[in-house]
């Protein structure tokens, strides 16, 4: 879809946001964000790659504090040093799907090129000793138990159907907290989406009647809060999951009659919820779920969710990322909203939603709600009325939960809207980092990798996005999968199919000058007076920093040193570029001429665009001083210089050039000469090729073909191209009409055999009498052919005939039968062999 087609789109989302009434403050053009510089492929420096035999590079798990990054594959675990993925340090668990289960996800109809595989979808730290993974294994999910410091394989494996996917593809998401496994998944091939807990704590699962808590759910992520540090109320901890879910029709307090095929989602269950007693048995009883909304139309699918505590979990942040629903499929854009934990609390604090038989919708539950407050988590106010754990819960409280699972206020975004609409863009993974700035504020630096292989790294200023850069990290365009980012490394890892890449957080270096290094707003970076260098805690003395507005800081009034002039020399009428290379996607170019402003539009012969400024049918008074300017938030920076003449005409004398027209016009008669001479040739050959034509037809119809001489023993048969055609051509006038040449040879015309009725053979001179047909000859002589006729046999549609042969008669058997086994051989020969196509070039 082009540029144009998104942003009429972008704009009309915008406009059914303000006509419903939902709150959003800016405009579509405010939404969307630009990013400063375009970093290719090619022009990529410090990052490092690692990729082994396996594919999918999908699971990372980072452990700073030990140096290791650990990457699930397909088939394969690696242990890679976090300080450089590529030194080749690297250790390596080779972990297959055995044959046969490949063979029997083969004829269960799953692709043996990308499903039949052992697909490491969970890896994380057990214990201070052991990694616990799973993976899909050709449609037989299987976990292990993983000793980190030998890092091999266990010699047996656990089930894993109640702990990860069979699909590869299939959304999931997993976390290990005190020592329970956390997974949501489709964990078998007809069973539902379901939330559960495994391993060593009290397994739990979501219902399923009489309602379903999850329709086809397609989990994203899940993010641990720890509420219980320093919870006035006794608080338990609490899992949140994020996903994107079916929907039926439901009147909330924003989307009435909302009928999306798709919904975000995000629900909670508590840390310590251990099911009910005789209700709810191994069933939550804290599971609760509420619509996460970015307040902008139609973009409802989730993609990615990262949080950050800043230190505590009342200062959480959910940072999502959103793409079109189903019905806008053709079209790329994406939706980045912020989302405070305040919020969400909110949201499960407020009203229910009720689903009702008759209507079948979901509406607001305004009836009375029994006490402990449904949904909510052991606090010390349940306590003291007796409620010790989840299993103490009346009844009442158990009941309401199973019908009552969907919240009725929204998840609002911070601000009322999202930070960032990009059109073109689809966001695939988001990961986080706050860094402060020199001026004691911290920033949120936001790194969103896209479905094509790139980075877009932004900051959050205020309610805004601004995007620092974009990143081609793949040459071959595919998903970013995982993103983790390590404070130790200042390095930003990345997941993909192909492998694994280290990328640093901020490249300063490339900041050549302080205007440069200020527009740029990396909270990483700062301007120490001689160069762009990346910020350090221990040193922040005499750097120069602005993120808020970027554009003060800088003492020069120039954003670049002196630059050299360039000297451009052209002929009057002639067209001249003068490049300007602007780095910044956000800069505006300015050429001033002589000090004087050239306009951008309404010139004639300047024309100012992307690539520099174009000069066209140049003047003697376009000559003078030229320098452009890249104006960027108010600051210029010179960018380029240029001293341009141009010389109305060349000195005249005896040695001086032609004159610009006089060289044209000699170019031109040049021009012409040449056309001349090949049309001249042209003209010839075909002339030549006419003329050997005729010669060629001429030789074809005379049509002579001969014998040998003759010889006194026996006889020869050759073509006109031995011997009788060179002898023939001495007397051809003279015997023009005569049918045998003078030395005895034989002539043999092409063409069908003489009748009775018509022959094409000219009547024989009386002064050559023919020669008698010889006597017959045994057929063991001939080989099943007679003795030389008068008329030659047809043979492959091809007749020979017969004319003269001036020879003496023959005087003895042997001779005809020496001349007839001859020719019966050669023709016995041609009998297998098929003639030439023109009839009048054959010959015996």
């Amino acid at each position: 879809m082009s540029s144009s087609t998104a942003h009429l789109l972008t704009t009309l989302f915008m406009a059914a946001v303000a006509a419903m009434g939902y709150p959003s403050r800016r405009s579509a053009t405010d939404l969307d964000a630009t990013p400063r510089t375009t970093v290719t492929f090619d022009e990529l420096s410090g990052v490092r790659r690692f990729s082994g035999h396996s594919l999918n590079y999908s699971t990372l798990l980072l452990e700073d504090d030990q140096g290791i990054l650990y990457v699930g594959a397909r088939g394969a675990i690696f242990a890679l040093n976090s300080s450089d993925v590529a030194d080749g340090s690297h250790r390596t668990i080779h972990w297959e799907a055995s044959p046969e289960k490949q063979m029997d996800c083969l004829q269960k109809g799953k692709n043996n090129k990308t499903e039949c595989f052992n697909h490491v979808r969970f890896l994380q730290r057990l214990n201070s000793t052991h990694l616990y993974a799973c993976g899909t294994y050709a449609f037989h999910p299987l976990c292990a138990t993983i000793d980190a410091d030998r890092f091999m394989l266990p010699s047996h494996f656990e089930e894993g159907k109640e702990k990860c996917p069979y699909d590869p593809a299939r959304g999931y998401t997993g976390l290990i907290v005190d020592g329970g496994l956390y997974t949501a998944t489709r964990y078998e091939f007809r069973s539902l989406p379901d939330i559960r807990r495994n391993l060593h704590q009290r397994p739990l699962k979501t219902e399923e009647s009489p309602l379903h808590w999850l329709n086809d759910a397609e989990f994203v992520a899940s993010v641990l809060v720890r509420e219980s540090k320093d919870s006035p109320v006794g608080d338990d901890d609490k899992i949140y999951y994020f996903f994107t879910e079916r929907a039926g029709e439901e009147t909330t307090s924003f989307f009435d009659k909302s009928q999306v095929a798709r919904v975000a989602r995000v629900a909670r269950v508590c840390k310590s919820d251990v099911g009910g007693k005789k209700i709810l048995q191994r069933k939550w009883t804290s599971f609760m779920k509420a619509r996460l909304v970015c307040y902008i139309p139609y973009y409802e699918v989730l993609r990615s969710v990262c949080s950050l505590d800043g230190g505590g979990w009342a200062s959480t942040v959910f940072y999502a990322a959103f793409t079109l629903s189903a019905q806008w499929r053709t079209m790329e854009a994406s939706a980045v909203c912020r989302y405070s934990i305040s919020a969400v609390q909110r949201a499960f604090e407020g009203p229910y939603m009720e689903y009702q038989d008759s209507a079948r919708k979901w509406s607001r539950y305004d009836g009375a709600v029994p006490e402990p407050r449904p949904g909510s988590c052991i606090t010390d106010r349940s306590r003291r009325k007796g409620y010790n754990s989840s299993q103490d819960l009346p009844n009442s409280v158990l009941d309401f939960v199973k019908l009552h699972p969907l919240m009725f206020e929204e998840v609002k975004p911070v601000g009322g809207g999202p930070l960032l609409v990009k059109k073109n863009v689809a966001y695939s993974r988001l990961a986080v980092d706050r860094v402060e700035a020199l001026d004691g504020h911290s920033y949120d630096v936001l790194f969103m990798g896209t479905g094509d292989g790139w980075i877009h790294k932004a900051v959050v200023v205020g309610s805004s996005i601004h995007i620092v850069e974009e990143v081609q990290v793949f040459r071959d365009p595919q998903p970013v999968e995982s993103l983790v980012i390590s404070h130790a490394q200042r390095s930003l890892y990345v997941g993909a199919a192909s492998g694994v890449l280290q990328v640093p957080l901020a490249s300063c270096e490339k900041y050549i000058s302080c205007y440069d290094c200020i527009l740029a707003r990396d909270p990483y970076c700062a301007w120490d007076g001689r160069g762009c260098r990346t910020i350090t805690t221990a040193d922040r003395m005499g750097l120069v920093q602005d993120i808020q507005s970027g554009n003060k800081g800088c003492r020069s009034s120039s954003g670049r040193g002196s630059l050299l002039w360039k000297n451009r020399t052209v002929l009057r009428g002639d067209d001249v570029l003068l490049p300007c290379d602007q780095r910044s996607n956000l800069a505006r170019a300015i050429w001033l001429l002589n000090g004087s402003e050239v306009p951008a539009v309404g010139q004639d012969r300047l024309r100012v665009g992307v690539d520099g400024l174009l000069v066209t049918d140049t003047l003697p008074q376009h000559s003078g001083e030229y320098r452009c300017y890249g104006e960027e938030r108010g600051l210029q920076t010179l960018l380029a210089a240029y001293s341009l003449t141009v010389l109305p005409e060349l000195p005249r004398g005896p040695t001086a050039a032609p004159r610009p027209h006089a060289a044209s016009q000699a170019a031109s008669d040049v021009k012409v000469a040449y056309v001349s001479a090949i049309v001249a040739l042209v003209v010839l050959c075909a002339v030549l090729s006419t003329v050997l034509l005729y010669v060629s037809c001429l030789e074809k119809r005379k049509g002579k073909y001969v014998l040998g001489e003759p010889r006194p023993a026996s006889v020869e048969l050759q073509t006109v191209s031995a011997n009788c055609l060179r002898k023939g051509r001495r007397e051809e006038e003279e015997d023009e009409e005569g049918l045998a040449y003078p030395d005895g040879c034989l002539r043999i015309i092409p063409g069908e055999a003489p009748t009775a009725a018509t022959s094409p053979v000219k009547e024989l001179p009386v002064s050559v009498p023919p020669l008698p047909p010889p006597p017959p000859l045994p057929a063991e002589l001939t080989n099943g052919v007679g003795a030389l006729p008068s008329v030659l046999r047809k043979m492959n549609g091809n007749s020979y005939m017969l004319l003269q042969q001036q020879e003496e008669p023959l005087a003895s058997p042997l001779y005809n039968a020496s001349f007839t086994e001859e020719l019966s051989k050669i023709l016995e020969k041609r009998k297998h062999t098929q003639l030439v196509e023109k009839l009048d070039e054959s010959s015996v």
